[in-house]
């Protein structure tokens, strides 16, 4: 199964305010440099997506409900994830919103794959007030093609004697890695369909794509798909970066967003149960120049202020000119609970990360914000676009 949640952000904050449905909810950054996150299917009919520029975006639906993201969207997947390991433990996280699922022990549990679809697309409308759309196939390739091919709402079946006729009447471009450029090149020797595609031999093909992408694209085309449901997936960084309305001409503006950004991971890194002793800074100039500054700490850290004040030293040697996003990275991880923390000589028993803690605590409680950098507070426009990420695959 690929299951993906209907326009997941948008439909979070629906189901959070029901006066919202039926209008076009836009989740974006709201400053001058801010992209959309998400929009509702309202939303949509008016050529608004993902990733598109806020301005424009406002152009196209000038009538939009527009929302800045919240941390919610992280908490609800967590809840709606949990919903699929209740079915089965071969659960495949993509995104926050998509997931592969291996169905194949839970039917005599549970029922037919069908059955465990619309069970679980029940549970989560009931239990979050949000829908999602389920692929069901042979392979990942197929039940992905699926759930798209069903979206919104809808549940998509391809049994294994129809697969290939499903298949090969969809375009070429809806095989994974065929970008607008490959299409060109297949277009222009006469490929309209992914039927087209498969009549073709690896040789023909590789004089066009590379032999590499024609082996892909045969296989493919084919629904050969081999790649197992993985479950456990490893998060190998956990890092969260800003872009400036207007650059930052010195660390006075961007030291307080850098620490709060170095707090954000750390809090992220607690909540999965992670340390990291590899800190990354991040820095774009107003050329849009980028440049990454690392250190390794002697001693993996889930603290804000500790990955800070590594953070800040890398900053201050590398903000050569005024700064247009700035982010941090936690890495080289390794499970918390297997570190221990001892109190240093001369250190208060009680120290920055029963603080930071705290405040985990109360912004569970109060919401995001509820507590905050005196620093931010005296600059509340300084951040418009603060970008997450949870491993390197994103």
């Amino acid at each position: 199964m690929h299951i993906d949640m209907d326009a997941f952000f948008a439909s979070v904050e629906i189901a959070r305010d029901p006066s919202l449905r039926g209008k076009a909810v836009i989740v974006a950054g709201l400053g001058p440099r801010g992209v959309v996150a998400a929009a509702s299917y309202e939303a949509r009919k008016y050529g608004v997506h993902s990733a598109l520029p806020t301005a424009v975006a406002r152009r196209r639906c000038p009538h939009g409900v527009f929302m800045t993201p919240t941390t919610s969207y992280g908490e609800v997947s967590r809840a709606v994830m949990a919903i699929f390991r209740e079915f089965t433990p071969h659960v495949q996280p993509i995104s926050v919103d998509e997931a592969f699922l291996d169905v194949a022990g839970a039917r005599r549990l549970i029922g037919s794959p069908t059955e465990i679809a619309a069970a679980i697309r029940a549970r989560v409308r009931a239990e979050h007030g949000i829908t999602c759309t389920v692929g069901i196939a042979s392979t990942k390739f197929l039940a992905k093609l699926a759930s798209e091919a069903s979206k919104p709402d809808g549940l998509g079946v391809v049994p294994v004697a129809t697969e290939l006729e499903f298949l090969h009447r969809l375009p070429i471009r809806a095989v994974w890695g065929i970008g607008e450029k490959t299409a060109e090149k297949l277009t222009r020797l006469g490929m309209r369909t992914v039927g087209d595609l498969a009549r073709l031999d690896v040789d023909s093909l590789a004089s066009s794509v590379g032999t590499a992408s024609a082996e892909h694209l045969y296989a493919l085309s084919r629904n050969i798909d081999p790649r197992p449901v993985r479950p456990e997936r490893v998060e190998k960084s956990i890092s969260n970066e800003t872009t400036f309305d207007r650059d930052a001409p010195d660390g006075a503006v961007w030291g307080p967003v850098l620490l709060e950004l170095s707090r954000k991971v750390a809090s992220r890194a607690r909540s999965a149960g992670w340390a990291g002793r590899g800190v990354t800074v991040k820095i774009r100039f107003g050329d849009f120049r980028t440049i990454t500054r690392s250190r390794m700490l002697t001693a993996p850290t889930d603290v804000g202020h500790e990955i800070y004040a590594a953070a800040r030293d890398l900053a201050d040697t590398a903000a050569t000119a005024p700064v247009r996003l700035i982010g941090v990275r936690l890495d080289h991880l390794v499970e918390a609970a297997a570190v221990g923390r001892q109190v240093a000589l001369g250190e208060p028993e009680h120290g920055w990360r029963d603080i930071e803690t705290a405040i985990d605590q109360a912004s569970a409680k109060f919401g995001k914000g509820a507590v905050r950098s005196a620093g931010r507070l005296a600059r509340p426009d300084s951040r418009v676009d603060t970008r997450e990420s949870g491993n390197s695959d994103h």
